[in-house]
């Protein structure tokens, strides 16, 4: 009778620890694997929480996983996946609101104690990213919660969602340093996904961040597959219907790069009209500034001109971030430098009037500010060029 219960117990053992049968396809979002202690309504919400979490839909997400607390008040990982959605590992540092939501839900998540080590461990590694966030500097915190993801990963190796995290964060740190222009930190990442591809094609998470890893001139012709993928994997994403295009317009595919910024602009206004009744959306921006600047290498200047006036017909915002800043700073300046349009450049003004901007930008490793980082300095570089004498000589 002895035999037969250890080989019941290592069965049991075995099936905790290999999570293959748990993987959860998500409409219009892709499939992901990731299970936990949690009640089946909780986990449903969870897994779309996580799927969103995967192509950057930080709001849906955060909804996804307060929907989930609702559903199991008991469910640390839901607070913990509210914790993550304050962080933006590729983006800006988080503000200072954003720190103060995010160490609120996690020190919920870990008042609750997860019922299992590996939902402990995820929690514990987050908080190593929101310890001391008022003293420690963002880039130092980064680099420990790669450390803590590391040792996640380690410690569950049947886990591909956390290496998945990992690689994500190990690109991440290498965001931290534009000037390393070996890209090991990238690297390092794309080795960890490329290897999870085959048992996870579908996964939203691992076609993103290869691309983010190598979105760069040198390397970018080895994320065009991921590219491809990304869009029809998770086609309800406007991040994700934009993020090919990095790509595209790296490697001067820009019919592909119009057709993923059109679709990534629609979705998120969609998205916009879903979540807060209408309005413009960040995403949409950023996806209407590729599209610009596709549009004018292929000389379609009355296209740009349009996708222009789109702009500033925007009087409103899903969230007024960094992305949306650029965007509106870039675009105009775009069209006038592109165009050799010198008198354009110099007299580009810092606009809309409604959106919060301040003429500043903060590096990634900074430490957050009160207000989020809006940006002057394209627009400023603009009129710069447009007011040299060299511009109104004809010399470039």
């Amino acid at each position: 009778m002895r035999l037969p219960l250890l080989i019941l117990y290592a069965l049991l053992a075995t099936a905790q620890d290999d999570h293959s049968q748990h993987q959860h396809a998500v409409a219009g979002l892709g499939t992901v694997d990731f299970p936990t202690s949690c009640n089946a309504a909780a986990q449903n919400f969870i897994s779309r929480g996580a799927a969103l979490l995967h192509s950057f839909g930080y709001e849906e997400s955060r909804r996804a996983f307060n929907d989930a607390a609702k559903a199991d008040p008991s469910c640390a990982m839901a607070y913990w996946g509210v914790a993550r959605t304050w962080y933006h590992p590729i983006w800006a540092p988080p503000s200072v609101d954003e720190l103060k939501q995010g160490a609120a839900a996690l020190e919920r998540a870990m008042a609750l104690d997860a019922k299992t080590e590996r939902e402990r461990s995820y929690i514990n590694a987050l908080a190593v990213f929101y310890r001391d966030w008022q003293t420690v500097d963002h880039a130092t915190r980064a680099k420990n919660y790669e450390q803590a993801l590391a040792q996640v990963s380690e410690h569950n190796p049947n886990d591909d969602e956390a290496a998945i995290f990992h690689a994500l964060q190990l690109v991440a740190i290498g965001y931290l340093n534009p000037a390393d222009k070996t890209y090991a930190w990238q690297k390092k990442g794309a080795e960890i996904l490329n290897q999870i591809l085959p048992r996870h094609p579908n996964h939203p998470g691992v076609a993103h961040y290869i691309i983010h890893s190598v979105d760069y001139p040198p390397l970018a012709e080895l994320g065009l597959k991921a590219a491809r993928a990304y869009a029809t994997i998770a086609p309800d994403s406007p991040h994700a219907l934009h993020m090919p295009s990095h790509i595209f317009t790296r490697l001067g595919l820009w019919d592909d790069s119009i057709h993923s910024n059109t679709v990534s602009a629609k979705a998120a206004i969609a998205q916009s009209q879903r979540l807060h009744g209408g309005g413009g959306a960040f995403d949409q921006l950023h996806a209407m500034d590729y599209l610009v600047y596709a549009y004018l290498q292929q000389a379609k200047d009355a296209n740009a001109r349009e996708v222009l006036a789109e702009i500033d017909a925007i009087t409103r915002l899903d969230e007024n971030q960094f992305a949306a800043a650029y965007a509106f700073a870039a675009a105009p300046a775009r069209l006038a430098l592109e165009r050799h349009d010198w008198k354009a450049a110099a007299a580009l003004e810092i606009k809309p009037a409604w959106f919060p901007c301040r003429v500043m930008s903060r590096p990634r490793g900074a430490q957050p500010s009160k207000s989020p980082p809006y940006v002057g300095p394209s627009r400023q570089r603009a009129t710069t060029i447009g007011r040299a004498p060299s511009a109104h000589s004809g010399k470039r």
